[in-house]
């Protein structure tokens, strides 16, 4: 069964142990596949999902709500992901008629995890294809470096570049490009790295919670002047690494959230003290009861129990390699 390559995208046959395109390494391990749908899983398993909605444990075998009637998301429209300390949850919200966002989470040794959010550009065509591919792209990518020994901020460079080159490849023929966004963590023991293009953000919740990002985006705006594919020029992104000696969370989420939440302080005082499931899908219910205007994106990851008394955080200048 042939397989396509999630670095460039070329059709791999089965058995082949690299792409001959662009030479990745297929036995490399891939980002955790997303359920095709959390409440189908739920229910082959005779539990019931929480209601995107309201929270309620009360959803019927048809997909409806009991407590507030709302037809659950199934499918893309509404995805979970939970891979060892790290969790993710990704939904349609309330106005969009498809998720346009993604999300990828991959372990990296034994030391470090990878996590990926990506939000398409809604004017572009076919943002959820490129939302998507630049999740897996990224990710793979990330903890492929890794693996090779590369430094965490040169191997979010080499992503970025390879999603964005993947993202800006997929046009066919009379179209512009697709478009997304793309935010990336890399946490290992004592230090974090993230990447980002665009305005989806990354979040340290903890002693000292604090906006890690900065939107590409003009001032008091959704208008973006950073994204992959569609028109978008060189890409060059954003990379920064901290330390903390305390215990907290890495936040990843598209600006579904944002939107409704965007103070650290309130992040942290409804992310911090649940199971990182359990906080992602909280902060989704929470954008979704606020108007859920657009696609909601949510990752969690778990960072650090060293002594609250010691925490530090540093922000090293930006460098380049």
């Amino acid at each position: 069964m042939s397989r396509p390559c999630p670095v460039c995208g070329t059709t791999v046959l089965a058995g082949e142990a690299f792409c001959e395109q662009c030479g990745h390494d297929m036995s490399f391990v891939e980002p955790a596949p997303a359920p095709p749908s959390a409440f189908a899983v739920a229910a082959a398993a005779g539990r019931s999902s929480p209601c995107t909605a309201c929270g309620s444990d009360s959803v019927g075998s048809e997909g409806y709500c009991e407590n507030c009637g709302m037809l659950q998301p199934t499918g893309r429209d509404h995805m979970e992901i939970e891979l060892g300390p790290m969790a993710g949850v990704s939904d349609r919200g309330l106005r969009h008629s498809r998720n346009e966002d993604a999300m990828a989470l991959i372990t990296a040794g034994e030391d470090a995890i990878v996590a990926v959010v990506c939000d398409g550009v809604s004017t572009s065509p076919r943002p959820d294809e490129a939302s998507q591919a630049a999740a897996d792209v990224a990710a793979a990518t990330i903890a492929k470096r890794l693996a090779e020994g590369e430094g965490p901020e040169s191997a979010t460079r080499d992503a970025v570049r390879l999603a964005a080159s993947t993202v800006a490849s997929a046009a066919r023929p009379g179209e512009d490009s697709p478009a997304c966004t793309l935010v990336s963590a890399v946490v290992e023991r004592r230090r974090v790295t993230v990447g980002w293009v665009g305005d989806s953000r990354a979040y340290w919740l903890g002693d000292h919670s604090s906006l890690l990002t900065i939107d590409d985006a003009t001032p008091g705006t959704h208008m973006l002047t950073a994204w992959l594919g569609a028109d978008a020029g060189e890409v060059v992104p954003h990379v920064r690494s901290f330390t903390t000696d305390g215990p907290g969370a890495v936040l990843l989420c598209s600006d579904g959230l944002w939107n409704y939440y965007p103070e650290p302080e309130a992040l942290a005082a409804t992310t911090l003290g649940a199971p990182p499931l359990a906080a992602a899908r909280r902060l989704v219910r929470l954008a979704i009861e606020a108007g859920g205007h657009d696609n909601i994106t949510v990752a969690v990851i778990p960072f650090g129990q060293g002594e609250r008394a010691e925490t530090t955080v540093a922000f090293p200048k930006e460098r380049s390699d």
